[in-house]
């Protein structure tokens, strides 16, 4: 399931699928970036003033990246509830108790 986060003014769709922002299908972010922790946030913000994140090359507003924030802590709720991901978990966490008695 996808989730809109914003149409650029070029007419790309900016969206949540899974744990990752899609521009237009093709992977964009899997993470949005503060503009003020941003390398380039003078630039950014010049270009756009109320810019508040990134995601990859395209810049948000404060409401959009908290709908893209939404939409990536519950597609990541999701994930983490399926069967597979929880089975995976206790594997994890067998191997590393096996490793800690030296049992390889």
């Amino acid at each position: 399931m996808a989730t809109l986060v914003k149409v650029t003014q070029d007419g790309r769709r900016l969206e949540v699928v899974g744990l990752a922002l899609r521009l237009d299908g093709a992977l964009e972010a899997v993470e949005l970036v503060e503009v003020a922790r941003h390398p380039h946030r003078l630039a950014i913000l010049r270009a756009v003033p109320d810019a508040t994140h990134m995601a990859g090359r395209v810049a948000l507003t404060a409401a959009e990246a908290a709908a893209a924030l939404a939409a990536l802590q519950e597609a990541e709720a999701d994930l983490l509830a399926s069967p597979q991901a929880i089975h995976e978990r206790f594997r994890i966490a067998a191997l590393w108790k096996a490793r800690e008695q030296g049992i390889e």
